[in-house]
């Protein structure tokens, strides 16, 4: 199946999950990720079960605190 991760599109085995797609991608800080699949935040409980499907556009985020 193919997928747009991270604005690139590439090839990925049929039922693929979110937690193997991290995995595969070597995403940096996994534990910290939030993950949007076509634009809606995935749950991270969701993540070993939520198999992606075709066409699926898939986007890394990191949310970082700052400022005074």
């Amino acid at each position: 199946m193919t997928l747009t991760v991270a604005g690139k599109k590439k090839d990925y085995a049929e039922g693929t999950t979110i937690e193997q797609l991290i995995d595969i991608e070597k995403v940096d800080n996994p534990l910290y990720v939030t993950v949007t699949v076509n634009d809606d935040f995935a749950e991270r409980d969701s993540f070993a079960s939520r198999a992606l499907q075709d066409g699926d556009v898939v986007e890394f985020l990191y949310f970082m605190g700052g400022g005074q």
